[in-house]
């Protein structure tokens, strides 16, 4: 039963493109909202910023918010694979796909990136090189020349259409085996994925398996696995087993040749 209303969940959440538990804190926070503005207006006497009608812009998100957010998928990934890439420090690096106001961002900082991805990139940014091309085939890159390369949280959507790519069931599969042809001996690969009950979430992402990625990418050794469980916790040095039977984990893989 669980299982059939959290996939209704899924459903209304991508018809209306967010949460609608937004959408129900944001009603319930207005009475605090009307709250704050009167008190503002009985406190302000004068000054730069004086509060009028046309000011108000509700933010009615934020009353009980935390002071961030060190939670999640893409947080424990991009400090998980920036931290390795810094401790090595390679020459250059080519990242496949992941965030660039993530991931990307903290490479930048300590060195130059070639971004790969299918979509464009309008934004120019100091250190960073893209090339807009198929992640699938990697064919502007020679057997066994690259040092180091990433994928985090991007292999798991190719293929379905999402983002504009040509649909293709075995895009991900592709994409695997071409960051494995391109790894030169003794380079590394940084992988994330959702793990956890293998199943296609269309046209959303995949959910794999953590021993059929490195099933298909047998060639190369795990180095190290770390991943983040249905509960939000990072765990790090853990079997991939470990994650097999999460509803929506995140797998961190290091590869070498």
């Amino acid at each position: 039963m669980q299982g059939h209303i959290r996939r209704a969940y899924t459903l209304v959440c991508g018809f209306l493109g967010g949460d609608p538990r937004a959408a129900f804190r944001s009603v319930r926070n207005l009475p605090r909202f009307v709250r704050t503005v009167a008190q503002y207006r009985a406190a302000c006497s004068g000054g730069p910023f004086p509060l009028t009608a046309s000011d108000l812009y509700p933010a009615l998100q934020d009353f009980d918010a935390d002071a961030g957010e060190a939670t999640g998928h893409y947080f424990f990934q991009d400090l998980w694979a920036a931290r390795k890439i810094f401790q090595r420090r390679p020459e250059c690096h080519i990242d496949v796909g992941s965030r660039i106001d993530g991931f990307v961002a903290h490479l930048l900082t300590f060195m130059p990136v070639t971004v790969i991805d299918v979509r464009p990139l309008t934004s120019r940014i100091p250190g960073l090189d893209f090339v807009r091309a198929d992640a699938t085939n990697l064919d502007g890159f020679s057997d066994r020349s690259v040092d180091s390369v990433s994928s985090l949280h991007a292999i798991e959507h190719f293929g379905l259409g999402r983002y504009g790519d040509s649909v293709d069931p075995d895009g991900w599969r592709k994409a695997l085996l071409a960051l494995q042809r391109v790894l030169r001996p003794g380079g590394r690969l940084y992988l994330s994925v959702p793990v956890g009950r293998e199943r296609l979430c269309f046209n959303a992402h995949r959910i794999f398996s953590p021993m059929r990625v490195i099933e298909t990418v047998a060639e190369l050794d795990l180095v190290s696995f770390a991943g983040v469980d249905d509960s939000g916790r990072f765990l790090d040095g853990v079997k991939p087993e470990r994650l097999a039977n999460q509803e929506y984990a995140c797998g961190l893989f290091e590869f070498t040749r």
